[in-house]
């Protein structure tokens, strides 16, 4: 029995063990990761005459990428919108604006600042996110540096340390460390002479010995990247005591410090200066009275040559016809709106699961975690409110606003709250990082999206999960994905696309569905 491993098995363990960023380095000196392919741009045809007229439901960024790309094509388009704002879940609170979530309404009363704003949906934007990128350059969004990830900011678990907060630095060296020294051992003990070389061999064992910062023999006894006690600038530093690996594992959150920030995640992202809602105001300022709001739909009718709804402003019922119908109402809404659907296609709309999400903020009396050489970034807690967000904007202005919560998969721990209650849980957890944290903070605002007017709920699910997605999903998915008989009324957002959650999912949906119409139309002519 051979105890050689292939390529492939190496780079799974790679990436198993140590995390997508190392998994992208060795590859690459490896010359065995492939590169990433550009976006395709759109290039729809202009309509034929007397066939332009276009209705697009909800004005989400999905509706409001569809409306404008139609409108730059020629297109008559209009948006209904049952909110008064544009958005969907992008959505940025300053002061005075006031939270639509039903049960606890909410106006904000922080300092009328600009850098004093929340995100309380989508507030990141990976580098990759290519369309989304596009459409900020060509609408004037102004874009800025996104921190996500500060080795100054903490880790605080009960169950680690003795409920001790420790800098996401600190923790994240001695893991690597730890775990490099592990492999450095088994890679070398395992006598791998094949398929690798002697000198990818050495590569190899190079880059182990850099990602966790082993000594010459190839073992882990601390490291400078964990900061020092004292000194490093006009002395000598004075090391920190190894953290050891046995207290490090007390903790679920061990591969937290190394793993959270990978991905979409990882760096590099941004943030529209002044808040996401920055894009969402690019595209609304490009299509003027276009979007109509206050405008609820109360029924959708498919016909062979087009779409009839119905919709209500101002108290009164009114009717509006259309060549072609752009949808991304939240499906579990949608299905309480009157229609006359497929029955399959109304089976997979159905069929979609809603996220949960919530988020917390307050606004800070001062900048403490700068005093505390955090500029930036995130902390993490074993606890419900799960994080903690330092703006990376508005460095050292007098105040600022600090997200007290983000609970992506378990909000409805505190949808269920008062909102006395979300306050107190967030003042409580928050001092296990922030000592000071009571005294510190203000006038709270919390965001339960499935209890949030028009929305009831966060980014579509398919599945349960990781895993989860099964052959009889994918077949409501692809229903749901084609428009309905007839090519006249399609459905998009991030809720019809493998990858929900972000902004360039929902984009990629209204892409896909305006280049099926586009091909439809030149190849029927209507």
């Amino acid at each position: 029995m051979s105890n050689s491993v292939s390529r492939r098995e190496f780079m799974n363990l790679l990436g198993a063990t140590f995390g997508t960023n190392a998994l992208i380095q060795m590859g690459s000196a490896l010359s065995l990761m492939p590169t990433t392919a550009s976006a395709a741009s759109l290039s729809l045809a202009a309509p034929i005459a007397g066939k332009g007229k276009v209705l697009v439901l909800g004005a989400g960024i999905s509706g409001l990428t569809v409306a404008w790309e139609l409108t730059k094509a020629g297109y008559d388009c209009t948006v209904l919108e049952a909110s008064n704002r544009a958005g969907g879940r992008v959505m940025t609170v300053r002061s005075g604006d006031v939270v639509d979530e039903i049960g606890n309404n909410q106006v904000c009363e922080w300092d009328n600042e600009p850098h004093m704003y929340f995100n309380a949906g989508a507030a990141r934007i990976p580098s990759t996110h290519r369309n989304l990128l596009g459409y900020c350059k060509e609408l004037g969004v102004e874009l800025e540096m996104f921190i996500n990830e500060s080795k100054t900011a903490y880790v605080q678990d009960d169950a680690m340390l003795g409920g001790a907060r420790i800098r996401n630095g600190e923790m994240s060296t001695n893991v690597r460390g730890f775990l490099a020294e592990l492999f450095a051992k088994c890679y070398t003990s395992a006598q791998l002479d094949q398929p690798f070389s002697d000198t990818e061999s050495e590569k190899i064992l190079g880059l182990i010995s850099q990602f966790g910062d082993l000594n010459e023999n190839m073992l882990y006894k601390g490291s400078s990247r964990a900061g020092y006690v004292s000194g490093g600038f006009l002395d000598h530093g004075i090391q920190k005591d190894m953290v050891a690996f046995k207290k490090l594992m007390e903790s679920q959150m061990l591969g937290l410090s190394f793993t959270a920030n990978e991905g979409e995640t990882g760096p590099m992202l941004m943030q529209p200066v002044g808040g996401m809602d920055m894009v969402i105001k690019g595209f609304t300022r490009a299509l003027g009275d276009k979007v109509v709001y206050k405008a609820p739909v109360t029924g959708i009718t498919l016909k062979d040559d087009g779409v009839d709804v119905s919709f209500e402003r101002d108290g009164v019922r009114q009717s509006i016809s259309a060549d072609y119908c752009f949808n991304c109402i939240p499906s579990h809404l949608m299905t309480g709106i009157p229609n006359n659907y497929p029955s399959d296609y109304f089976e997979s709309m159905s069929s979609i699961k809603r996220g949960e999400a919530y988020k917390s903020a307050f606004q800070a009396k001062k900048r403490f975690w700068e005093d505390e050489d955090i500029y930036g970034g995130i902390s993490w807690i074993n606890a419900p409110i799960q994080q903690i967000w330092y703006p990376p904007h508005g460095i050292h202005k007098a105040k600022g606003v600090i997200l007290a919560a983000y609970n992506f998969g378990g909000g409805m721990h505190f949808t269920k709250m008062s909102q006395a209650q979300r306050v107190e849980a967030a003042l409580a957890q928050g001092e296990k990082l922030h000592p000071n944290y009571r005294e510190m903070v203000e006038k709270p605002i919390t965001i339960a999206w499935h209890r949030m007017n028009h929305m009831l709920g966060c980014s579509g699910r398919w599945g349960s999960g990781f895993g989860g997605w099964t052959d009889e999903i994918q077949t409501l998915f692809d229903r749901l994905q084609q428009p309905t008989p007839g090519g006249r009324h399609y459905f998009i957002g991030d809720q019809v696309s493998y990858h929900g959650a972000w902004q360039e999912s929902a984009i990629a949906s209204a892409h896909w569905a305006l280049a099926d119409m586009d091909l439809r139309a030149r190849n029927m002519g209507v």
